[in-house]
């Protein structure tokens, strides 16, 4: 075998890895699951009463940035009790799903 082929082979083999590992989101029961999101950041102009600051829309919002705030709110990263305390509530698959559904929405 040659090194290219090789090399072909192992770069493949990784792709075909990472892309196991990664969960893909299934937008009917992320659309189930923000029934709570709503109530803040669905109402347009909403904003927190504590801390006092605008609580963002979040529809339409990129996959990934949703998928890591909310798995940095469940660790404890991101400092918001009422965050803190739903993404407590989910499970890594939820959190796919969640990402999946607001991402497809138009802004």
């Amino acid at each position: 075998m040659t090194r290219v082929q090789l090399l072909g082979l192992t770069v493949a083999a990784a792709l075909f890895a990472t892309a196991s590992v990664h969960a893909e989101g299934d937008k009917a029961a992320g659309r189930k699951l923000i029934y709570t999101c709503n109530g803040c950041h669905g109402v347009p102009g909403y904003a927190n009463a504590y801390p006092n600051y605008p609580v963002p829309r979040i529809a339409g919002q990129n996959e990934q940035y949703i998928v890591n705030a909310l798995h940095e709110y469940k660790a404890g990263e991101r400092k918001h009790p009422t965050m803190m305390a739903q993404a407590q509530s989910l499970s890594d698959q939820d959190i796919q799903d969640v990402a999946a559904y607001l991402s497809s929405l138009a802004k």
